[in-house]
C-alpha cells in the first residue's frame, strides 16, 4: 500500500529540514556529552542521570526518524503561474468579518498548522472552507460570515 504524501509549503519543508539538521548535528552531540558525564558518575544501576540521558537520546532518535519520514513523503506545493487569485496551500487570505474586523489566515499542511499564528491546516474544517476561494467570495465559518479581501502568496 502506498504511503500518503505529506503536503508542505516550501517554508514548512525548510523548517522541518532545519529541525532535522539541529537534532542530528547539535542535539546528538549535546546528548552524547551528557551521557559521557553520567557514565563518569559510576554505578549505572543507580544512576538517574544515565537513565535520563538514555531516555532523552531515545526520544531524539525517534524524532529524527519521524522527521526523516516526513521529508521522504513530502510534496512541496509551490505557487503556480496564473493561480495567484485562488486560495490553496501556501496562500494567505485576508478576510473581512460582518463586524468590520479583518483577519488573516495562512493555509498550510497539517504538520505546519499553528492556531496561535493563524496557520490553518488545509485538512481542518476552516481550511477546507477556505480552499479554492477567490477575492470577493463569501465564507460562512460557524455563525460568522466573512468576505475574502485578498489571496496572497509569499
Amino acid at each position: 500500500m502506498a504511503q500518503k504524501v505529506i503536503q508542505l509549503t516550501p517554508k514548512g519543508l525548510e523548517k522541518i529540514k532545519e529541525e532535522l539538521r539541529y537534532l542530528k548535528e547539535e542535539k546528538r552531540q549535546e546528548l552524547s556529552d551528557y551521557m559521557g558525564v553520567a557514565l563518569a558518575d559510576g554505578d549505572l544501576r543507580e544512576n538517574a542521570a544515565y537513565d535520563e540521558a538514555r531516555l532523552l537520546q531515545s526520544a531524539n532518535e525517534a524524532r529524527i526518524a519521524d522527521l526523516e519520514e516526513v521529508v521522504t513523503r513530502a510534496v512541496v506545493v509551490a505557487q503556480g503561474a496564473g493561480d495567484e487569485a485562488i486560495a490553496r496551500l501556501g496562500a494567505s487570505l485576508e478576510l473581512l468579518d460582518d463586524g468590520g474586523a479583518t483577519h488573516t489566515f495562512h493555509l498550510v499542511g497539517s504538520l505546519e498548522a499553528d492556531v496561535f499564528e493563524n496557520r490553518i491546516s488545509d485538512e481542518s474544517p476552516l481550511g477546507q472552507q477556505l480552499m479554492g476561494r477567490r477575492v470577493g467570495d463569501r465564507v460562512a465559518l460557524g455563525k460568522r460570515h466573512y468576505t475574502v479581501l485578498a489571496v496572497l502568496f509569499d
